[in-house]
């Protein structure tokens, strides 16, 4: 199943953010930086989640659009097609 987690930033404590992604317990990351602080921490989220390749959402509406797919996907049979196929 699908589990949400709120976890500590990086300039909250340990075990933060960076840490669970490297220890490989975050498979996607939905990061909204706002503020001087969250831009700092964002360049080391992102360095941790590009190095371990996890999938990182940046907007709301892409979240929405990521949890909303990974929804539609439980259970279900997925077909890949090529994007000509359907539009050509």
């Amino acid at each position: 199943g699908l589990t949400v987690e709120t976890v500590l930033k990086v300039h909250e404590g340990r075990p933060n953010i960076e840490d669970a992604i490297r220890s490989g317990e975050i498979q996607l990351v939905i990061n909204t930086p706002v503020g001087r602080q969250a831009a700092h921490d964002d360049k080391y989220l992102r360095r941790a989640a590009i190095d371990y390749a996890v999938t990182t959402v940046t907007t709301l509406a892409g979240a929405r659009a990521a949890v909303e797919g990974i929804a539609a996907l439980q259970g279900q049979h997925l077909e890949v097609a090529a994007l000509q196929d359907i539009h050509g």
